[in-house]
């Protein structure tokens, strides 16, 4: 028995056929076949060398502030306002804008003298926008907004104010705290 051998090893074909008749004939027809269909790699296809950046900025909102803290000194019955009690300032890339909220953590005013059981109702305290003129009543279960808008800040942030307005109930002279927390949040 004859053997001729066609070899090619490219992409991993190797194909060998033996000398006789039909069997030749189809081997190598099958060799030819995988042997087109493989395309040249030998050179390495050129490249230009360019990379695509892609550069995700992400919302982000930041308040600054608020005024630590503040008092207010009247006597039962009074009515008094306190101009830009509070400052912060609130930065936000925010296309649709932003609010601010503030909220009591406690539904009263709790005396700081032992034995005053006294308390004042967070309710008797309202805030509003410096620069606004109505006042609402300070919640326990809500917050009350102080500032919206519907664009991003400056950069570096608004500068916001609120003022407090107190009316004082009759109760023990004494010093009436609460804790107020502020919040900001993007729309």
């Amino acid at each position: 028995m004859r053997l001729n051998s066609i070899c090619c090893l490219r992409k991993g074909i190797v194909v060998a056929t033996e000398s006789s008749g039909l069997h030749r004939t189809v081997l190598l027809a099958a060799f030819l076949a995988a042997f087109a269909a493989v395309p040249a790699t030998a050179a390495a296809q050129p490249t230009d060398g360019s990379t695509g950046v892609d550069v995700e900025v992400t919302t982000a909102i930041t308040l600054t502030g608020p005024t630590a803290e503040f008092t207010l000194r009247g006597m039962p019955g009074a009515t008094i306002t306190g101009p830009n009690a509070v400052v912060l300032n609130v930065e936000t890339n925010n296309i649709a804008g932003y609010l601010v909220t503030v909220q009591s953590r406690t539904p009263a005013m709790v005396a700081a003298a032992p034995g005053n059981a006294d308390a004042v109702p967070i309710g008797a305290l309202a805030v509003r926008e410096s620069g606004t003129d109505s006042f609402a009543p300070l919640s326990v279960t809500a917050p009350v907004t102080v500032h919206s808008q519907p664009v991003a800040s400056e950069e570096g942030g608004d500068d916001l104010s609120n003022d407090f307005r107190m009316v004082f109930p009759f109760v023990h002279e004494d010093v009436y705290t609460a804790a107020l927390d502020y919040v900001a949040t993007t729309l």
